[in-house]
């Protein structure tokens, strides 16, 4: 290799080590490495632990609705969207992603043959239409811990709808 071709390569490494130097210096100018005073977004985050959640949304009272509720639209709704994880039929075994929802309405939470989540277990106490209402409107929101994935019912009347469908649950 001459020289006139050794300048030329030379040359262009140091074209490319000053091209390189440049965009730092223009990548740090246009860049602010100091923190900020404060955040631009305030992210909230619920509290963690188990238990009721302490902010539950007020919901307006279940039973109203319950007396209009249209039974045939709640079983739909629990085919279409609950029974991806639950099963609706008396003495059936649970699926490994719900309970039994057999005769839900008045039985004590967390006591069927299922892996309850911890929270679950130790929430205590039975379902009643009030309770069932809460938690299947945001179950997250109502039980910290849940193992539901199930993002909720929004809709006041889906709500209605499908507790009256669990209320004939029975016998």
């Amino acid at each position: 290799m001459n020289s006139f071709e050794f300048n030329k390569v030379a040359g262009a490494i140091l074209f490319a080590l000053i091209v390189s130097m440049l965009g730092s210096l223009i990548g740090e100018g246009l860049l602010h490495r100091d923190k900020l005073e404060k955040n631009i977004i305030d992210i909230d985050v619920a509290p963690a632990g188990n238990g009721v959640a302490a902010q539950v949304q007020e919901l307006a009272p279940i039973m109203p609705l319950l007396a209009k509720a249209n039974i045939e639209n709640g079983a739909a709704i629990a085919k279409k969207v609950c029974a991806q994880c639950h099963v609706f039929t008396k003495g059936a075994a649970a699926l490994p992603t719900g309970p039994d929802l057999w005769g839900i309405v008045g039985r004590a939470r967390g006591s069927t043959e299922f892996a309850y989540s911890k929270a679950m277990k130790e929430l205590g106490g039975n379902w009643d239409e009030e309770t069932i209402n809460k938690f299947i409107h945001k179950p997250k929101d109502f039980l910290n811990g849940t193992k539901m994935s199930f993002p909720g019912l929004k809709k006041d009347e889906d709500r209605a709808d499908l507790i009256a469908y669990l209320q004939t649950l029975k016998g």
